[in-house]
């Protein structure tokens, strides 16, 4: 998407394009404002000029007589420049001046007036040249009085160069304008393809994720601009849902692996109930055979349904401000019995008064799993008796909730991979269980934005649920 035609429907370029419109049009309208402001303040300065000089010729043609203001004049009108003088007998006629003829109405009528006139060639013969072009044609802004003397005066100046200042501004605003539109048109087609290719990055890798592949990354750049932030996010995005359709699809092997044999074994004390040969007892032993599987088929199944929950994340009113402390001495207290049953010892380390925004139920559910594995998998060790202790603590801005116990423990090199589903290990595999256990616990964890760890008790294992104060 990278084409002129498709550049013009992106938003930088139209936006780039509105711009330039709205500078341009400002432009215009300053220089436009700057233009007549200019001419009108040259026309003023002029004028005053025109009055000035006419005083001074008016006062020496008073004081000094008519020849005294003809030398004046004849003097100003060497002078180069924009200046247009007149003086003329009675009847009109030219003394003096570098103007040859003017509008009738302008001696018969004293006043100011307007007009075109012809320029005159220069006085030195010398200085012309047949071949030269006549002289351009002139607009003077001239004011006539009658003299004490009896004289015509016409004074006045040549607006033409004032307008050649107003077209030399006109000018120039054309080629700035013509440039800054030209250069903005190119730098928006420039930043538009630019991030249009980013986009279109984004857009291939969307696509190759889409045909399977989903390994794919979008590229990342050392700008650090906004586009490689959202590139960021979108990858941790895709790391994520990589990591669910991973855990899915070993999900779904371990599922059909590990109920199988279950299911198959329902089916054969169904059968084995159904031959004619089979007495009451048989019978009756196959079908508490069959609730007993199905009741263990049930509590995998609830314990999947409740790890997709705890992984899916909780919706906003599942989390309330609850009291740690408490749901750890209700734990505690409840599995008490079992562990004196089993012939160990459950002890309770909770500090009071620790509270945490949280879900209720997935943290008591975590907290009866790892208990119910600290009683379950304990073997005694050397005649020790067994010891479980259930502690909850708040260290700095974090809540530790730990299930500590003095059993085999769980080798190093397996801690990481007992708190996969379905994995259990070979010295467990004679107790009833499903491996989903410690999967439950860290994804209560993860759902509150904490960790799950296994660490060594020495002897036994101590299970960690680290949560931020803030959880929730």
């Amino acid at each position: 998407m990278t084409s002129f035609s498709q550049l013009w429907r992106t938003t930088t370029v139209r936006l780039t394009a509105i711009f330039v419109l709205i500078f341009v049009a400002f432009s215009v309208l300053l220089l436009a404002v700057i233009s007549y402001q200019s001419s009108i303040q040259i026309q003023r300065q002029q004028a005053a000029d025109i009055d000035r000089e006419i005083r001074q010729i008016t006062k020496i043609d008073d004081r000094q007589g008519f020849r005294a203001s003809i030398i004046a004049v004849e003097r100003l009108s060497r002078q180069p420049g924009p200046g247009i003088y007149f003086i003329g007998d009675p009847t009109g006629q030219l003394i003096v001046g570098n103007v040859s003829s003017l509008p009738p109405e302008v001696l018969t009528d004293p006043g100011s007036y307007t007009f075109n006139y012809d320029r005159p060639r220069p006085a030195d013969p010398d200085a012309v040249d047949a071949a030269d072009p006549p002289p351009p044609q002139g607009n003077a802004m001239v004011r006539s009085v009658l003299l004490p003397s009896g004289l015509h005066l016409v004074v006045g100046r040549d607006v033409y160069e004032r307008r050649g200042f107003t077209a030399i501004i006109l000018q120039s605003f054309l080629f700035g304008a013509g440039g800054i539109v030209l250069l903005s048109i190119i730098a928006g087609l420039v930043n538009a393809r630019r991030v249009l290719v980013r986009i279109d990055a984004i857009n291939m890798t969307a696509n190759k994720i889409m045909s399977g592949n989903m390994s794919e990354r979008i590229p990342i750049t050392q700008r650090n601009d906004e586009f490689d932030g959202l590139a960021t996010s979108l990858n941790a995005m895709l790391d994520r849902i990589e990591q669910l359709m991973q855990g899915l699809k070993e999900v779904t092997d371990n599922v059909a692996h590990d109920l199988k044999t279950p299911l198959t074994r329902l089916r054969n004390q169904a059968e084995s109930a159904l031959r004619e040969s089979a007495d009451e007892d048989a019978r009756r032993m196959a079908l508490e055979t069959t609730i007993s599987e199905s009741d263990k088929l049930i509590r995998t199944f609830n314990a999947l349904l409740m790890i997709a929950r705890a992984e899916a994340g909780a919706p906003s009113g599942a989390f309330a401000d609850v009291d740690v402390s408490a749901i750890a001495a209700d734990v505690a207290e409840l599995y008490a019995p079992v562990a004196e049953e089993e012939g160990m010892e459950l002890r309770s380390e909770v500090a009071p008064g620790i509270r945490l925004r949280a879900n209720r139920e997935l943290i008591g559910q975590a907290l009866v799993n790892l208990v119910d594995n600290a009683i379950k998998y304990y073997k005694g060790c050397d005649g020790r008796p067994g010891i479980i202790t259930v502690t909850a603590r708040q260290v700095g801005g974090r809540v530790l909730i730990e299930v500590a116990d003095n059993g085999p423990g769980i080798p190093a090199e397996d801690r990481a991979r007992v708190i996969e589903r379905f994995v259990r290990l070979e010295q467990s595999r004679t107790e009833p269980g499903s491996g989903l256990g410690l999967s439950l616990v860290a994804a209560v964890a993860r759902l509150h934005r904490g960790e799950f760890r296994l660490e060594d008790n020495a002897p036994g294992v101590r299970a960690v649920i680290d949560l931020p104060g803030s959880a929730g």
